[in-house]
């Protein structure tokens, strides 16, 4: 906070003292208050947003305890602990300023005061309060992050039976340092699996760092997964740390593995192996400890077969495979589901009552969902911000009229990457080629929609 910012409070019986310290401080400061009597004191504070407080120690005549001082000293950090306090007394009540200063008071000065050591006592004052107000809107966020977080991850969704017994495998696995590997189309929820393994696991009190392979380039990968040194290339103005160190004793989830290319795949692989990584434009070994776990979309083993893929990293990293089904599949938890993201986005925009009839549910329930949770999750949000009413119909929800809408009836005889590649096409016709759009709607990155195309030839 710079000084000509912010608000000072002066509080003194002395008139002549008032004056002096105002004329003093309207040139360093945006506004200056003054009170002869602190009992007005949560007027202003209530009224403006006041940094530091200059509050005399003494203010009945003849009585020199200080303990006046020291009582609105108390009173002011009850109301805003933020607020620096700088205590005024005379020579001879030095020991009472110090006393104060223990108490919580920032500093205190002296009658008659230099008018240098003030100012400067003023500006470092106000730069605490900055730093305080700081400290406390990021702890405020972090709270409102961690609950949000909490709320979130606190389980996957999910009562049918195909989910209890995703569920059940996770609860067996979690507790080892196995490697996972998670497999299901793209909107599935395999990162809310990853995350709820890394909550059960020995290692849920460190960090879990989730890394979409399909967004990280070439030229880049090295330096994204295992850091460089200053001046190892061109723009390497700094050491950086990779995302394997930033794992260390932690989680490392590797999303969308599948679109490793092969070079990428060995400069993984050995990393695994050696349980080592050296940082580019490094000689040096750094070992790191970690819990992998791995996801993607694609058939691997297909992949293998057409060279793709190596096996090798395929068996390091598939100890334990997951395979979760795909939301058609999953039967009520359609429902469950969608009362989730509908409490969610009610808050969220402030349509409190929202309710979803009867009508809506069995279109939600006879629809595909080709886009899977995240589509559910986006279809509901929408509903929810163009909502009049308060309760949304079957006119509420806007789905791929083009898709199938019998569960059981749907793509049955056709492999993910023909569905996939369905939906890509259909997605570039609706937005009329525009890529940002289409990944967007596809839950995917520009880059992991590029190699897409690259790979399905569109």
């Amino acid at each position: 906070m710079s000084a000509k910012s912010g608000n000072i409070l002066i509080i003194d019986d002395n008139k002549s003292v008032l004056t002096a310290l105002e004329m003093l401080l309207c040139s360093e400061v945006k506004n200056v208050f003054t009170l002869k009597n602190p009992n007005a004191l949560f007027t202003i504070l209530n009224e403006h947003e006041i940094d530091t407080v200059l509050l005399d120690m003494n203010f009945k005549a003849g009585i020199n305890t200080g303990n006046e001082g020291l009582f609105w000293l108390n009173k002011i950090h009850e109301a805003d602990p933020t607020i620096s306090v700088v205590m005024i007394t005379a020579h001879g009540d030095v020991e009472l300023a110090v006393k104060a200063v223990k108490e919580g008071a920032f500093d205190f000065i002296l009658k008659p005061w230099d008018n240098n050591k003030l100012i400067s006592t003023i500006h470092a004052s106000l730069q605490l309060r900055n730093s305080k107000k700081e400290t406390r809107e990021l702890r405020k966020k972090t709270k409102s992050l961690k609950e949000e977080l909490h709320l979130s991850e606190k389980s996957f969704i999910g009562q049918s039976a195909v989910i209890k017994k995703v569920l059940e495998m996770v609860k067996k696995v979690a507790n080892t340092d196995a490697n996972i590997f998670i497999t299901g189309e793209n909107g599935t929820g395999k990162e809310l699996i990853a995350r709820e393994v890394h909550n059960l696991s020995k290692r849920k009190n460190e960090i879990m760092v989730n890394v979409d392979m399909g967004a990280i380039s070439e030229t880049l990968f090295e330096s994204e997964l295992f850091g460089h040194t200053k001046g190892s290339f061109t723009d390497a103005h700094e050491d950086r740390t990779g995302k394997f160190e930033n794992a260390n004793n932690g989680t490392l989830f590797l999303d969308e593995i599948g679109n490793l290319s092969l070079s990428l795949q060995a400069k993984m692989l050995a990393a695994l192996q050696n349980r080592t990584i050296t940082k580019v434009g490094s000689n040096k070994p750094i070992p790191i400890d970690i819990r992998l776990i791995s996801a993607t979309n694609k058939d691997l083993n297909k992949m293998i077969e057409d060279g793709l893929f190596r096996e090798d990293l395929l068996y390091r990293i598939n100890t334990i495979t997951i395979d979760i089904p795909p939301l058609r599949e999953r039967g009520n938890d359609i429902i469950l589901i969608a009362e989730f993201y509908l409490n969610k986005y009610c808050k969220k925009y402030d349509k409190p009552g929202l309710k979803i009839n009867q009508n809506a549910i069995n279109k939600l329930l006879n629809y595909n969902w080709p886009g899977n949770v995240r589509e559910l999750q986006h279809c509901i949000e929408k509903a929810v911000i163009l909502a009049d009413d308060h309760v949304l119909n079957e006119n509420s929800f806007s789905l791929n009229n083009n898709s199938k809408s019998s569960p059981n009836a749907s793509i049955s005889n056709q492999t993910i990457e023909e569905v996939e590649k369905q939906m890509i096409l259909k997605n570039i016709e609706k937005e009329n080629g525009n890529m940002s759009n289409v990944s967007k709607n596809l839950g995917i990155t520009r880059q992991t929609l590029y190699n897409k195309l690259k790979k399905y030839d569109i």
